[in-house]
């Protein structure tokens, strides 16, 4: 959601990111730049020059451990986000809403966008603050009560995850997109209220993902997705609108922040 981020920042408005973990035990495209311990360092550093980029100036980190791959080890460290309390999850969280005080929110949708066990956790946790901030029997020691105007969820539509696992299949790369099951994954488009057009953030998007350097391994079968087929992909970001105190979206606005007053 980076377009989104960079089309709203040019008509005023203040951004703000919250991370769950520091993907510290996320692979590592390039031993040059890190290790498996001093990987969350190098990481948390990597999404601070990217939301510079994308001139996001709050940036939040709730200090959990990345809880690895759905199926590995690592879901079960103590340490492990998915392992912690969802009611302590929730009040970090409320802290935040309560102080930024947000209008609208995003979030991923509940397949995590390609079902990683983080994506779905933050999913569920931000879900539950969107309503508990609003509540002040909640979490009073927090701070007054805040209602954001909408909360939304985004992810890729699922006729874009069935292209590319194509793409993948036909080139018989066997790795975990090409798996992915179109029917299990991303967002069904016939619950897409809002699909915005950020080809001109195109490649201020880039520079930004450029930044995430252990992340991106030239290697990898995505990198080699034709430049067509790339481009079609990124340009449009989905969004579904969950919970609205200011009415429905219409189709064909597109704008995550019709009716905020």
């Amino acid at each position: 959601m980076s377009g989104a981020m960079l089309q709203y920042m040019t008509q005023g408005v203040e951004t703000g990111l919250v991370c769950a973990t520091r993907g510290e035990v996320g692979e590592i495209s390039d031993p040059a730049l890190a290790t498996s311990a001093n990987l969350g360092q190098v990481r948390e550093q990597e999404m601070r020059d990217a939301a510079q980029v994308l001139d996001v100036k709050h940036l939040w980190f709730l200090d959990y451990r990345d809880s690895g791959m759905d199926g590995t080890p690592e879901n079960q460290d103590p340490r492990a986000f998915i392992q912690a309390s969802p009611a302590e999850i929730v009040g970090k969280l409320v802290a935040i809403i309560r102080a930024f005080q947000p209008q609208v929110i995003v979030t991923f949708d509940e397949t995590g966008g390609y079902g990683h066990p983080d994506h779905i956790a933050i999913y569920r946790a931000t879900t539950a603050a969107f309503h508990a901030a609003a509540d002040g029997v909640q979490y009073p020691e927090l701070g007054p009560a805040y209602a954001a105007a909408k909360l939304y969820y985004s992810s890729f539509p699922r006729s874009a995850i069935r292209l590319m696992v194509e793409w993948l299949q036909e080139q018989n790369y066997e790795n975990g997109f090409a798996a992915l099951d179109p029917d299990r994954f991303g967002m069904p488009d016939e619950l897409i209220t809002v699909r915005l057009d950020v080809e001109p953030w195109l490649d201020t998007k880039a520079r930004s993902w450029a930044m995430h350097r252990t992340q991106m391994n030239p290697n990898s079968p995505l990198a080699r997705v034709p430049e067509a087929l790339q481009h079609k992909w990124r340009s449009q970001e989905c969004y579904q609108l969950v919970t609205s105190r200011v009415g429905l979206d219409v189709a064909g606005e597109n704008d995550l922040f019709a009716r905020v007053p």
